[in-house]
């Protein structure tokens, strides 16, 4: 029978030749990834009362990010109980205020093609851009998980999304996803598989290949997923890993798929979503001239180095506005390096960007740079919900970095391609 590559994923993981669309299928987990807020709070209770430990410490990465680093008491307490958790579990991947877990995952080998892996973060499908099968669970489940090494799953089926074209000026992945949010909705991903294809796709460097399948959890995927390729096998390498049997884990041609959607995106501008979705996104010329408090870019999906580098093209030799905070939190401390090491944080603090630390901060509401009543956001993240950032008055529109730092020069929302020559 024809397979998808979820499918060979989960038939592998479930020690079957085959499964179909539909089936509830026991699987044995690869890899599991838990973070200081939802991992070892949540999950040592769980342990304790069953009176059992983490089932193999090598298949499992814990991160700090969330609370990193502690700006009072609670969050002191938070991180102190996740060095302790790491310690007593023997864990050898504890990575201690490295950078964002989607990041400092793939940063340090963890994931290649044809793995099951489960998250303990909505935005774990960020690792289906390495060819992984892998999705977000609770913390309940993750207990499961780390108890027993296996989990279920229902066979998803996979809606392909065929991007075609170059990308033009100012465009980033940023721009393909928050108009695939606009045409499919928040719920177009109905938590199959988003996979995704066309000669696009095989242009793109990885870390564009994370924000498409970062975000597939605002189509309400189950997760995002790209076939490996060359790129992806050079990236592991220079991770210090070995990217496996590439060819092992392809699509069979003739599989079948629930609906194929194709975005052409050489005609495609910088996209904008308005307050409090996503999904309310659209030409950045729909919401122009929007007067702004704050610009950031930061979170998994928008301060990578390549990120970085979008946003010091705008910044080059300019300021940012009278009045207005450029927040800058790189994705991880090996990105805030090489950074540093090309001359791009010279760029964006010579402007008058505010260096934060690496870490989730200000995109999941923890920390420093949240926002006051009424005040007004751009922001590189992947989600503007209400109250989501701060004050549940706070607007915040979503951009690529391009488009951010370019409200963060004007003082407004602007399209960036103003900005570049």
């Amino acid at each position: 029978m024809a397979q998808t590559l979820a499918q060979k994923i989960i038939a592998n993981a479930a020690g079957r030749k085959s499964v179909a669309p539909g089936e509830i299928v026991t699987c044995t987990v690869d890899l599991a990834m838990i973070h200081d807020s939802g991992g070892p709070r949540r999950v040592q209770p769980i342990l304790e009362k069953l009176g059992v430990g983490v089932w193999n410490p090598e298949k499992v990465v814990l991160i700090s990010d969330h609370y990193v680093p502690a700006v009072d008491a609670e969050s002191a307490r938070i991180l102190d109980m996740t060095r302790k958790f790491a310690a007593a579990q023997n864990l050898p991947n504890f990575y201690d205020m490295q950078g964002i877990c989607h990041i400092v995952l793939p940063e340090r080998g963890h994931l290649k093609p044809g793995m099951f892996v489960v998250g303990g973060d909505s935005h774990s499908p960020t690792g289906g851009a390495f060819g992984c099968f892998m999705f977000g669970i609770g913390a309940t489940d993750m207990a499961g998980v780390l108890a027993t090494g296996e989990t279920w799953v229902r066979v998803p089926e996979t809606i392909r999304i065929e991007v075609t074209g170059g990308l033009p000026l100012g465009v980033s992945a940023k721009d393909i996803m928050l108009a695939l949010c606009a045409r499919l909705g928040m719920d177009g991903g109905d938590y199959q598989v988003i996979e995704y294809t066309g000669d696009t796709i095989a242009a793109l460097p990885m870390a564009e290949r994370m924000t498409l399948c970062n975000m597939a959890a605002e189509l309400g995927a189950q997760t995002g997923l790209i076939a490996g390729d060359d790129t992806t096998a050079e990236f592991i390498r220079n991770a210090g890993a070995d990217p496996g049997d590439i060819g092992r884990w392809q699509n069979d041609p003739e599989a079948p798929v629930r609906q194929t959607h194709t975005i052409d995106v050489a005609a495609l501008g910088p996209q904008v979503a308005a307050p409090h979705s996503p999904a309310n996104a659209g030409p950045v010329a729909d919401t122009a001239g929007t007067k702004i408090d704050q610009a950031y870019i930061g979170a998994c999906t928008g301060a990578k180095l390549v990120d970085l580098h979008m946003a010091a093209e705008i910044l080059k030799d300019r300021k940012v506005a009278t009045g207005v905070r450029l927040l800058v939190a790189p994705a991880s401390l090996k990105d805030m390096a090489a950074a540093a090491a090309d001359g791009t944080i010279a760029i964006l603090t010579a402007a008058g960007a505010i260096m934060m630390p690496s870490g989730c901060g200000a995109c999941a509401g923890y920390g420093a740079g949240v926002l006051a009543e009424r005040e007004v956001c751009i922001a590189s993240t992947a989600r503007n919900f209400k109250g989501r950032m701060g004050a549940t008055s706070s607007d915040v529109y979503l951009g690529n970095p391009y488009t951010v730092a370019a409200a963060a020069v004007a003082g407004e929302i602007r399209d960036p391609r103003e900005f570049l020559s």
